[in-house]
């Protein structure tokens, strides 16, 4: 038996039977990361017509409001208090990396006190019968989302990841030592905030997360990839890819950071813009940012690279669709959204295989490189290039190949289809194991 939402789709009686709290502690379309997943989450669930509540920090209360008028009944919001604010300013100063494990998990510990009181309201008073936590997608952070009369779904988590051998130097003897010691504590961690031994299910991007996972979590763990791509804007905008051009175009999507490899994309450039007219797009943030600057001015490049800073995805998009491919040579990428949202404009992608990009990517949708050392990506890097300029036929094959991709395995529509008989089989699960 089926119903009909808003939209016209039809909608199984269990679907509508489920009244889910997306709880998350950054909820934004506008910050870099995983920030966007429970965003993405709530629209596409109410878009569906599922039953659906999201509870966010207050930082992002005004995005969210404007993002979606007609349910801001159904967002509730934990305050933004001294202790978050002094928090965050401190981890400004420190790595990534350490701020994640430190003051980052600090304001989150926090956070999630407030939102475990939301939750239990929204539990006596809406009728939630399950709640989903999509981020941190750590695999080994802790959750303090437990003993809240209903099921609990974590994930997708993704991580467990490393640098490549070759690429270990990016990684300082501190922040080395200090992330084994907070993999070390993770196990003790989630015995003592046991969230991830008592949910009904985990959800993992890939094996590698799986493994992450520390011992004695929930046995109930099953794949869902953690990016997806929203067609309607990524599919929109139409490639104004002349023919014959003067200028090769790529781009780079992402936060300017030291293990991002910008520095590898520019090195490559160098070595093919007297053979080659390249102009590379950088689009994005980062305190490496003057670092490259300077290395565009060293490498005679300024004719050649423009620095956009951060833009709107709508913006960002539109400057994509100018591009001939995107170039993501990362050696620390768990998910690497950049590259499904370029493969869903029909576009190849060059990435780096290791992490995320290499769960999307194969030799039919684009370039993998291996990342043995530094040299050895610049001189890969600087070979794509002239594959894409010798063969240009070629490229445009992967990028219909990669549409296709995208449209069948990584689209929101897609992810959400798979993921609601996971809601139901949780209702049933936890109320048949005492967790309701």
């Amino acid at each position: 038996m089926t119903e009909h939402d808003t939209a016209g789709k039809s909608v199984s009686v269990n679907e509508r039977k489920i009244c889910v709290a997306i709880v998350a502690a950054n909820v934004s379309a506008h910050a870099s990361g995983e920030a966007i997943l429970p965003l993405q989450f709530f629209r596409w669930l109410r878009r569906r017509g599922v039953n659906a509540y999201l509870v966010a920090h207050s930082r992002t209360r005004a995005e969210l409001e404007a993002t979606f008028p007609s349910d801001r009944d159904r967002i509730f919001f934990v305050p933004d208090t001294w202790l978050h604010r002094t928090l965050n300013r401190i981890g400004v100063w420190l790595p990534d990396r350490i701020a994640m494990v430190t003051t980052g998990w600090l304001v989150l510990v926090s956070t999630e006190a407030a939102q475990r009181r939301i939750i239990r309201q929204l539990v006596r008073e809406r009728a939630v019968n399950l709640v989903h936590q999509p981020v941190p997608v750590s695999p080994r952070m802790p959750s303090t989302f437990y003993g809240l009369g209903v099921p609990v779904v974590i994930g997708p988590m993704n991580g467990g990841m490393t640098y490549p051998p070759g690429f270990k130097y990016l990684e300082s003897k501190l922040e080395r030592y200090l992330m084994a010691f907070g993999r070390w504590g993770a196990g003790f961690l989630n015995w003592l905030l046991p969230g991830k031994r008592k949910a009904v299910l985990l959800l993992v991007a890939n094996q590698r997360s799986r493994q992450a996972l520390p011992p004695g979590v929930c046995g109930n763990v099953k794949e869902l990839v953690e990016n997806g791509v929203d067609l309607d804007l990524w599919g929109r905008a139409e490639r104004r890819i002349p023919e014959r051009k003067e200028q090769m175009r790529l781009a780079y999507i992402g936060r300017l950071i030291p293990w991002k490899g910008v520095d590898m994309l520019l090195e490559a450039i160098a070595s093919v813009v007297n053979q080659i007219p390249v102009r590379l797009d950088i689009i994005g943030l980062g305190h490496e940012r003057e670092k490259l600057e300077a290395l565009v001015q060293k490498l005679n490049l300024r004719e050649n690279v423009v620095f956009h800073g951060y833009v709107e995805q709508k913006r960002s998009r539109d400057l994509l669709a100018h591009c001939d491919a995107l170039v993501l040579p990362s050696v620390y990428e768990c998910g690497g959204a950049v590259v499904l949202e370029a493969m869903a404009m029909s576009m190849p992608v060059i990435a780096t295989r290791w992490g995320g990009p290499a769960d999307y990517l194969d030799s039919a949708t684009g370039i993998l490189l291996e990342p043995r050392d530094r040299k050895a990506m610049i001189e890969q890097i600087t070979d794509a290039i002239k594959q894409l300029n010798c063969n240009p036929e070629r490229f445009k094959e992967m990028g219909a190949v990669a549409r296709t991709k995208v449209e069948q395995c990584f689209s929101w529509n897609s992810k959400i289809e798979q993921l609601i008989p996971l809601y139901e089989s949780c209702l049933v699960n936890g109320k048949a194991s005492g967790k309701r």
